[in-house]
């Protein structure tokens, strides 16, 4: 039985239901949702495309234990998922940025093709059913099994299953069915669970800020966050404007770093350059050399060459410098001031856009816990858990569902494989 119809869970079905046929023996592969919809996460991922993975996906690009991370990817890594798609009937394409969308730009293909195959290799797929209990039947969970309850439209109903996978995620985007459900179920047999906190999230900033004025205006920045005066993460990439505060795929990466510090202490700072890669020492000396070479030349001009100009006027007025000077009429304390405006403004963040926004959970299932050769739990014989439910998770751009693809491949071959009925035929 696997728990949760989201992208580990059905790789998890798909990888069971593939290892069983090889096998040759038979067995019932049932996946319980507890959403209406079948991989309804998937399906707003990416704008509504679902950028299924990565060109390049290394443990780099994950927050977590990274020896257990390594490994994981390594069993199953981004060139078998793009295989794995294109056997499934899933073009992919490759975007600049590395990204891996289906050629249909549709998030659909995917469900659809996940959901085929599901039927085609007679994986019982049940929707509206929301499990809140799994119990060992005896102390030899390995032969015995488990009891799984749960609730379908107000009845209840228990079934018996020699092994459970776990993939109900974490608790970002409730509204999905990912709702933090699964960890009650895991704290059961045994399992603890890190702190949880929203990541890959939008930041609001206070009220009364600029942010409002420029919404809908993208840009490169970096952003560093700061904690007790010390930097604790640094990083580039394009972020955007919002009616809220701010939001674009730099603003998601730092946002984990923001919210897993603001949890712990106050004095928590998010700075943004404008000038990625400049340092103040090396824009004050351009801003020197653009004085000399172009004395006549409006701040407000040339600050609007880098900037969208609705940006740069801002940033002046915050640097208390009128877009009409001549660069030449600078002062050295009003330059001075541009420069810290221009490569460590403070933003003024007050928290995130919570759950409802995350697009995964920071937090979860310790890797310890768990083999990472199998994704066995090391609590449970004959429990596994896969996906969003354990302590990982990537940066934007894919690398999410490409440890949903990695963990169901890994959890669901492992289940099937341990099934003592089998064991003699694999070896």
């Amino acid at each position: 039985m696997i728990v949760g119809a989201g992208a580990a869970g059905l790789a998890s079905a798909i990888f069971a239901a593939e290892e069983g046929a090889r096998a040759a023996k038979p067995f019932r592969i049932v996946v319980l949702e507890s959403a209406r919809k079948i991989g309804a996460k998937i399906l707003i991922s990416g704008g509504g495309r679902c950028n299924v993975t990565h060109e390049r996906v290394s443990a780099d690009d994950f927050n977590g234990a990274r020896n257990p991370i390594r490994n994981v990817l390594a069993a199953f890594d981004a060139d078998a998922a793009r295989r794995w798609f294109e056997s499934l009937g899933v073009a992919l394409k490759h975007e600049e940025t590395g990204k891996l969308f289906p050629v249909s730009d549709r998030a659909q293909t995917v469900v659809d093709a996940l959901v085929a195959r599901c039927r085609a290799l007679g994986v019982v797929l049940r929707t509206g059913c929301r499990v809140d209990g799994i119990r060992l039947r005896e102390a030899d969970a390995a032969r015995d099994g488990f009891d799984v309850t749960f609730d379908h439209d107000g009845t209840r109903e228990t079934l018996h299953a020699l092994r459970v996978i776990v993939t109900t995620g974490g608790r970002s985007l409730p509204r999905t069915g990912s709702d933090g459900n699964g960890y009650a179920l895991v704290r059961a047999l045994g399992h603890t669970v890190t702190a949880t906190h929203p990541a890959l999230v939008p930041l609001l900033l206070r009220r009364g800020f600029f942010h409002a004025d420029l919404r809908g205006i993208a840009h490169p920045a970096e952003l560093s966050t700061f904690a007790g005066g010390k930097r604790i993460d640094r990083r580039s990439g394009s972020l955007l404007w919002t009616h809220f505060g701010i939001s674009g795929p730099v603003v998601l990466d730092a946002s984990r770093h923001w919210v897993l510090a603001r949890a712990h202490r106050d004095d928590v700072e998010l700075r943004v350059s404008f000038v990625p890669g400049e340092s103040a020492e090396q824009l004050d000396a351009r801003l020197r050399a653009l004085a000399s070479e172009r004395p006549r030349a409006s701040l407000g001009r040339l600050l609007a060459m880098q900037l969208p100009e609705r940006l740069a006027d801002t940033l002046l007025a915050t640097a208390d410098v009128d877009p009409a000077t001549p660069i030449a009429q600078l002062a050295r304390d009003a330059r001075r001031q541009l420069v810290r405006v221009l490569t460590e403004l403070v933003l003024p963040v007050e928290s995130s856009r919570g759950w409802d926004h995350a697009e995964v959970t920071a937090g979860g299932v310790p890797l310890a816990e768990v083999d990472y050769r199998t994704l066995a739990s090391r609590k449970a014989a004959g429990l596994y858990l896969a996906g969003e439910i354990l302590d990982c998770e990537g940066r934007i751009g894919g690398f999410n569902f490409q440890w949903a693809w990695a963990t169901g491949f890994l959890a669901g071959r492992a289940a099937v494989q341990s099934l003592p009925c089998i064991e003699h035929t694999l070896r």
